[in-house]
């Protein structure tokens, strides 16, 4: 297994790597540390010509010296829409793979190299599914010796190859395996260059920033026999940089060369006669080639990944022999080199960016159109042919309008950008008369629908208001069809009122929508419940909507009418209502085939969460599980955060950390695929959530998490801002900064929290009640307490019940209660063992553990601690694991023997008394000791005042002496 043996040289070779030391030793040290805590991503950046790709030569020759796999590939600067193109050039090196790497790989390559994925690769049915099967593959790889992918000049890679990069940027491939790209840094598109320096900034990546070669270096290492003060010369009109300095080089020897074959010539070689600046040195070196061999160089250069002999041969119109002589000659002159696949690559980039852009624009056209023609002959994939065709054809062909249509539909659902891009030039060839106008409109709306889910959703809205524009009045559907899809657009921007603007007046035009249209504008218009409006505000419009369908026979309608209901009821807090409708929509939705459910991936989604926020977790996991699998296979990416967000949810519930950290992550890459801020920061928030119950107390990652939810919602104050304060106020919480957290969920719901979620507020409002006895403000915790009470009992669901009875436990304890609030958590423990909210019920048992055993319950205490700390574990919820430390059980006191030195006063001490002695002791203040072993500073007090009374001493000093003697 492995790559040719070429493979890592190629791209790079040509000139000795020199002055390079420094930053070859920081790639030993990666390739030393991989799979052990090293960087697994090496960055390397500078100006063209610095040496990036020399030095990534070297770098993959070390690799391949370790035994390493090595992978290389290259984006290149007019290819940046062929999808996953530097990806499929590295993995087209690879061979003979074992199972189950070549199942993979031949799945994935249908994708990367251009085809339509089939029925036997599901893991690419979705770009980002794409994503986790290419780090999947990588990892195989590396368990086998290691794994090395190079990708050279990234700055030109295409949209779907910067995206995957980001999410491996994101998610390091775990094991053996390093990822090295090279680019020009302010050629790098921003969001690229965000991660990495992110990700540097953590230790993630390892950056290389490349310098100019100090002199001694440059001349020594690249020109030994040069007189000193003519090599100094070169080297500072090259300033350090070796292309320019190697062309110089080339330019001041071809000089030499020329006066020594002419006798009048002078014998120096004066440097001011070369060619000044990059572009015109390089130039001087195609000067002396024929015109037969520059339109060789010229077809190689416009061909890119094309340029194999036989097509070379075709479009240049040479005889093989001819061809033979040319190749000859521009490898002579090191103009070409072999590149990967039998292909022919320029020397550099530059020099190809040169040879293209000095092509003839007529040329150019020739050879691109004799490309098209001999691909089509040989049945290559749509996106190959696509290229050529774009730049060749500029008047109405429909075989041309064909494979470009072809290539846009076989890119759609894993590279939505280029898709986009296709279905541009497509409608560029397409004429503009009242024949094809329905054509037309076909097609912007599939772009608008490409660009929707690849961050293009400005440009999605405007092309979406052009369609609703022009539309006939004959094509109801249609239109229908574009203002539904606008008004989503608009949601994911965050412009509620727009949406609903567009949707109200939508549904007053004349002549009216039909019934059918009625109903997909008043689902759509209900959706902006309870983002933007009040769900008590779309009640009457979702009953009218659920009407409608149902006077229809729409089940699909009515289904999505009953879905919005479920989950605007439930969000409410009427659980009457909210089963009800649960109930229906379930019936509904369970009865129709996948086929059928295609447009109701968000319906699934609401009837999902409204499922979660009733406690039915199994439902909620089973409906989101269906949706996942609908919303995948026909392309909805939009529709994915909000099922894998559900998903996540029920997990956090149930105690699955480790999944719910997994599917959390999955959403935030599309989130940011997608490039809606308010859906980004409704990810967010969510993963903080996640974070704070998988990390342990005050992991900085929950933090930051919650902070960039914040940051990217901005000043919306809708039910998504709501949520990604209250996770701020959480992660702050558990972060030991009660202040902050009061704070940020009183930003969430006001004063009063009545913008918080009705059937959340009790288990946020024992968040509050502890940031209130943390700062020392009983009346509001009890305020607080007390309010949690009604609400639960009204809401009557089982995780908001225990939830209030935790907040009023803690008053218990602070008031030194201990029996009743060792009672309440017990009975908070039960309900939520009943409801299956395992993480609520760990959380119960641990805090119930030491009230029981201040209570008097020793062994019972014990026991639920025991049970508590392995539901934490099995769950990996490291901040109930956290907490048990806190709670743990003192250990069994051995009997002591008469003869003990333990002072009789300190022998009548409870465990838990001498432990709050033992602080007390230590200098720890009854706040501290409270925020040690997780107590109330009430309960301290209390514990303390019996220390004093048993052992007979009135100050802490006079305690710390006693304790001291003990």
């Amino acid at each position: 297994m492995g790559a040719p043996k070429d493979a890592a040289a190629h791209h790079g070779g040509g000139s000795p790597l020199v002055g390079r030391a420094a930053e070859q030793g920081l790639f030993d040290t990666v390739l030393d540390g991989l799979g052990h805590g090293a960087p697994s991503f090496v960055d390397i950046t500078g100006a063209a010509g610095i040496g990036k790709s020399r030095l990534m030569t070297e770098f993959c020759l070390r690799a391949r010296r370790r035994g390493m796999t090595v992978l290389r590939g290259r984006a290149a600067e007019y290819e940046r829409y062929l999808p996953f193109h530097p990806f499929a050039d590295a993995f087209a090196e690879l061979d003979h793979l074992p199972p189950p790497a070549h199942d993979l790989l031949d799945a994935m390559s249908r994708v990367i190299g251009g085809r339509p994925a089939g029925p036997s690769a599901p893991a690419t049915a979705d770009r980002f599914g794409l994503h986790r099967s290419v780090a999947r593959l990588m990892a195989q790889l590396g368990g086998t010796g290691g794994l090395m992918v190079a990708l050279d000049d990234v700055h030109w890679a295409d949209p779907a190859s910067l995206e995957l990069l980001d999410h491996l940027v994101r998610h390091p491939v775990p094991g053996p395996v390093v990822l090295v790209v090279a680019r020009r840094d302010r050629q790098t598109p921003a969001a690229l260059t965000a991660a990495l320096s992110r990700e540097a900034a953590t230790g993630t990546v390892l950056r290389i920033g490349l310098a100019p070669l100090a002199q001694r270096d440059c001349v020594e290492g690249l020109a030994p026999d040069l007189p000193p003060d003519r090599a100094a010369r070169l080297y500072a009109a090259g300033e350090g940089n070796p292309l320019y300095f190697l062309s110089l080089l080339h330019a001041y020897r071809e000089n030499a060369a020329r006066r020594r074959t002419t006798p009048s010539a002078s014998t120096g070689t004066d440097l001011g006669e070369l060619p000044t600046g990059l572009r015109a040195l390089l130039r001087s070196e195609l000067a002396p080639l024929t015109p037969p061999q520059h339109r060789t160089l010229e077809a190689i250069a416009v061909l890119g990944d094309h340029a194999v002999l036989p097509m070379i041969r075709s479009v240049a119109g040479r005889t093989d022999a001819e061809l033979d002589d040319d190749l000859d000659t521009l490898a002579r002159r090191d103009l070409v080199r072999p590149g990967p696949g039998g292909r022919t690559v320029l020397r550099h980039p530059v020099l190809r960016s040169l040879v293209h852009e000095s092509t003839a624009s007529r040329r150019r056209i020739e050879i691109h159109r004799a490309a098209a023609a001999e691909l089509a002959r040989t049945a290559a994939p749509a996106v190959e042919r696509a290229r050529h065709i774009e730049r060749s054809v500029t008047t109405w062909d429909p075989q041309a309008y064909a494979v470009l249509k072809q290539a846009a539909e076989q890119t759609a659902s894993t590279a939505p950008t280029s898709s986009a891009h296709w279905l541009r030039a497509a409608l560029r060839l397409l004429p503009d008369t009242p024949e094809h106008a329905p054509e037309r409109r076909d097609l912007m709306l599939r772009r608008a629908r490409a660009l929707g889910v690849s961050g293009g959703l400005r440009e999605s809205r405007d092309l979406l208001h052009e369609v609703i524009g022009t539309v006939g009045p004959d094509e109801t559907d249609v239109r229908t069809s574009a203002v539904v899809l606008c008004a989503l657009t608009e949601r994911h921007l965050g412009r509620y009122p727009e949406a609903i603007a567009l949707l109200r007046r939508e549904s007053r035009r004349q002549p009216e929508p039909s019934p059918s249209d009625r109903v997909a504008i008043g689902l759509e218009l209900s959706s902006s419940a309870p983002h933007n409006a009040s769900y008590a505000e779309m009640r009457s419009e979702v009953a009218r909507t659920l009407a409608d369908a149902r006077d229809l026979g729409n089940e699909r309608g009515e289904a999505g009418a009953l879905a919005v209901a479920a989950f605007g009821e439930a969000y409410e807090g009427d659980v009457t209502a909210a089963s009800a409708y649960a109930a229906q929509a379930a019936g509904v939705l369970d009865g129709l085939p996948d086929g059928d459910l295609t447009a109701l991936c968000e319906p699934l989604g609401r009837l999902a969460w409204a499922e979660a926020f009733l406690g039915r977790f199994t439902d909620a996991e089973r409906h989101a599980d269906r949706g996942l699998g609908i919303a995948r296979r026909s392309g909805q990416i939009y529709l994915l955060p909000l099922l894998l967000l559900c998903k996540a949810h029920v997990r956090i519930q149930t105690c699955r950390l480790q999944s719910a950290r997994e599917l959390a992550d999955e959403a935030e890459d599309i989130a940011r695929g997608i490039g809606s801020g308010e859906l980004l920061a409704f990810v967010l928030a969510n993963k903080a959530q996640v974070r704070v119950a998988a990390s342990a107390p005050g992991d900085p990652e929950a933090l930051a998490a919650a902070e960039e939810a914040v940051a990217a919602m901005g000043p919306s104050d809708n039910w998504r801002a709501s949520m990604a304060w209250c996770m701020l106020g959480y992660a702050s919480l558990t972060g030991g900064d009660p202040h902050r957290a009061r704070d940020a969920l009183l930003k969430a719901g006001g004063d009063d929290l009545r913008g918080l979620q009705p059937s959340m507020r009790p288990l946020l409002m024992e968040l509050l009640v502890t940031a209130a006895l943390f700062t020392g403000d009983v009346p509001a915790a009890s305020a607080w307490s007390e309010r949690a009470g009604r609400e639960a009992e009204q809401l009557g669901l089982p995780v908001q019940r225990a939830s209030a009875m935790r907040s009023a436990a803690q008053l218990a304890l602070h008031h030194g209660d201990v029996g009743r609030a060792a009672t309440l958590l017990s009975e908070a423990a039960a309900e939520c063992a009943r409801s299956g909210a395992v993480f609520w019920e760990a959380r119960s048992l641990l805090l119930a553990a030491p009230a029981m055993t201040a209570a008097g319950y020793g062994a019972r205490g014990e026991a639920m601690w025991k049970q508590g700390h392995r539901l934490a574990t099995a769950g990996g919820a490291g901040l109930l694991l956290g907490l048990a430390e806190l709670t743990r059980p003192p250990a069994p006191q051995p009997r002591t023997p008469s003869t003990s030195a333990v002072p009789p006063r300190l022998a009548s001490l409870t465990a838990r008394e001498r432990e709050i002695a033992e602080l007390a002791a230590e200098g720890l203040t009854n706040q501290a000791i409270a925020s040690r072993l997780y107590l109330s500073p009430r309960t301290v007090e209390t514990h303390l005042s019996r220390v004093f009374r048993k052992t007979d001493v009135a100050t802490r000093a006079s305690l710390a002496a006693l304790m001291a003697r003990s």
